[in-house]
């Protein structure tokens, strides 16, 4: 004979739904409120059930989840996928960073709901994903075609959108999974080639973001790194300068420069060649000038490294600009701000250090990744490289 669990051996749903009761016929349910439908103003009551506890509560979530933000209750089976890609985003993107929800939101609302919108969830197609994104990657009338990048992130999106509705049991596959998206060609990696490098930095002298590009091209930072550079984490006692944020631009309308976390959330310590500390010695004393002549205008209220004449951050629109003047009076028109980090790079292998150290140096998460993108060697390596092997030869043969 079954006994009545005690309270405290219940299973509980969360936020307060109740709990699962036991029916005749062994299935568990319960009775759950939605709210009050925003037409009608009258209560919105569901049922759950189960076989089980868990399950009882599982389809409670369902039911839940299913009440949009506007009041109105939507079975699961009924969804459309535009609103199934508004609930995704709105309950499920916690764990996510700011500006990786940023851009779902716009995926969905500049590409996913206009052509896949009205589509029932339970009747997405892989084929009709597919037609989509060879659309967008030919583009149509005045639309511009997308690169096949975007598209692929755009599958991203849709894909992880999808796998949660899996997950959920509102759908039994993932329609994504059979889509075949471009392929996105790797982009050579550009430096500064060694006979350039001496004109590069006699044509940075001078110039209002000097000390920005030439330490950028003796520490590998990446660019919201070193914009978002503060005092207190360059020390010069030691010698050191500790990378732990960077500042972006929010990617939303009106958006302003905040700091944001790491790209790979890893605070790393650098050791700058002292050439590099002194630059930045110069970089206060300046800084301090400019404090002065500028009086009560001054506010550099987010200590930066890096700022206007008047304290103020540095547009990353800016900086770039103003580099790509510099290379173009070159004839290095290629040449763009991220690639002071690979010459950085680049200059570290031909200076001897290790892959491991050079990792380390440019924060990757793993050293897989440094070894894809700079695995090769330069030319001037492998000469020396083959050097070395013919001394090593003639000291075998004697």
């Amino acid at each position: 004979m079954s006994r009545k669990k005690a309270a405290s051996e219940r299973k509980r749903a969360p936020n307060g739904m109740g709990t699962p009761s036991l029916r005749k016929d062994g299935l568990y349910r319960m009775d759950i409120s939605l709210g009050r439908d925003h037409a009608t103003g009258k209560l919105i009551r569901k049922t759950a059930y189960g076989k089980t506890e868990q399950e009882c509560i599982a389809d409670a979530i369902k039911k839940r989840a299913a009440f949009n933000e506007s009041g109105i209750y939507t079975e699961p089976s009924k969804l459309t996928v535009g609103q199934w890609l508004d609930i995704w985003h709105k309950e499920y993107l916690g764990n996510v960073k700011e500006g990786t929800s940023t851009a779902y939101e716009k995926d969905i609302r500049v590409h996913l709901k206009p052509n896949l919108g009205h589509v029932k969830l339970i009747a997405l197609a892989t084929h009709t994903i597919q037609a989509v994104y060879n659309k967008l990657q030919r583009g149509e009338g005045k639309k511009k075609a997308l690169s096949a990048k975007s598209v692929r992130n755009l599958h991203g999106t849709l894909h992880s959108a999808m796998e949660k509705a899996v997950t959920l049991g509102y759908i039994q596959r993932n329609p994504t999974n059979g889509c075949t998206p471009p392929r996105v060609e790797k982009k050579e990696m550009r430096a500064i080639k060694d006979d350039d490098v001496g004109r590069f930095l006699a044509a940075m002298q001078g110039h209002q973001f000097e000390q920005v590009y030439m330490v950028d091209m003796f520490t590998g930072l990446r660019q919201g790194e070193i914009l978002g550079l503060t005092w207190d984490c360059v020390d010069f006692d030691i010698g050191t300068v500790t990378v732990k944020k960077q500042l972006r631009k929010e990617r939303k309308k009106g958006g302003t420069y905040v700091f944001a976390s790491l790209k790979t959330d890893r605070t790393r310590t650098l050791t700058p060649s002292q050439y590099v500390m002194n630059l930045l010695r110069q970089q206060r004393k300046t800084q301090a000038e400019w404090r002065l002549r500028a009086g009560g205008a001054w506010d550099n209220s987010m200590n930066l490294v890096f700022t206007n004449e008047l304290g103020r951050h540095l547009a990353a629109v800016t900086v770039t600009s103003n580099l790509k003047r510099i290379v173009h009076r070159l004839g290095l028109d290629a040449v763009r701000f991220h690639d002071l980090r690979h010459t950085f790079a680049l200059l570290s292998l031909e200076n001897g250090d290790d892959i491991k150290t050079l990792q380390e140096n440019l924060g990757h998460t793993t050293i897989s990744t440094t070894l894809n993108v700079y695995g090769h060697v330069s030319e001037r390596m492998k000469k020396e490289s083959a050097a070395r092997m013919d001394a090593r030869i003639e000291t075998l043969l004697r």
